[in-house]
């Protein structure tokens, strides 16, 4: 399947609405989307959505990937964030996402329940806040899974991507390499062949099944080969 297939694949699918919906700030994009049974039994997943970190993209076309990990047991927190062009950038985009993540694993929990295992997944961009939030000291984070992450930003900014997003996001001028230092997560990635952007957010797919096994129990679905991750090279 081709890239373009892979998209219009994903972005084709008709939104699905959360179970409920609870703010973890003022902001109208600091909310996170709920699917699924809560507190429920099995590892919580916190899912970001990508697009650049623009406010032209927002969590809805995620909306179907949460639905289907809900289907099939899993918490799924599908958060919002606040979004260059919307009262995002640094360090707004990047104080959201732990702060959703614990609005996430507190929600449906009561004072005497045991710490949840918290597996945060973030798809391109996403996958950079994901990255990015799971070395915060006090995460609450256990497992991260990268889907096609934007991980390089020195790479991402030198290759000039959608036309500057880099730059948009830690903005220009004095101090952006310290910026760009600070916002840019070191990780190794291992690439599941085949696959591009789009797929392992897509249900019905191989690379979502990889997807679904990685969360359901931190390896590879049945049939998939150990070490595999629904991770490519691609960010877009």
């Amino acid at each position: 399947m081709s890239a373009a297939d892979e998209e219009a694949a994903l972005l084709g699918l008709a939104p699905v609405a959360p179970d409920r919906t609870v703010p973890y700030g003022p902001h109208p994009d600091q909310v996170v989307d709920l699917y699924g049974r809560w507190p429920g039994t099995g590892p919580l997943v916190v899912l970001l959505h990508g697009g650049f970190w623009r406010a032209a993209y927002d969590r809805r076309h995620l909306s179907p990937c949460a639905a289907e990990l809900a289907r099939h047991g899993l918490p799924v927190a599908l958060v919002e964030y606040r979004r260059v062009g919307a009262g995002g950038g640094a360090p707004q985009t990047f104080e959201d996402v732990p702060a959703a993540v614990e609005a996430a694993a507190a929600a449906g929990a009561g004072p005497a329940d045991p710490p949840r295992e918290v597996v945060l997944v973030g798809h391109s961009a996403g996958g950079h806040l994901a990255l990015l939030a799971a070395t915060r000291p006090g995460t609450p984070v256990t497992r991260v899974v990268a889907v096609a992450p934007v991980a390089d930003l020195a790479r991402a900014h030198a290759l000039g991507l959608s036309d500057g997003a880099v730059a948009e996001l830690l903005g220009t001028g004095p101090g952006f390499a310290g910026r760009l230092a600070a916002a840019h997560p070191a990780t190794a990635l291992h690439e599941l062949p085949g696959t591009g952007h789009y797929a392992a957010l897509t249900p019905g797919t191989g690379a979502f099944r990889t997807l679904l096994g990685l969360l359901r129990d931190g390896g590879p679905a049945p049939g998939e080969p150990p070490g595999t991750h629904p991770a490519a090279p691609r960010s877009t």
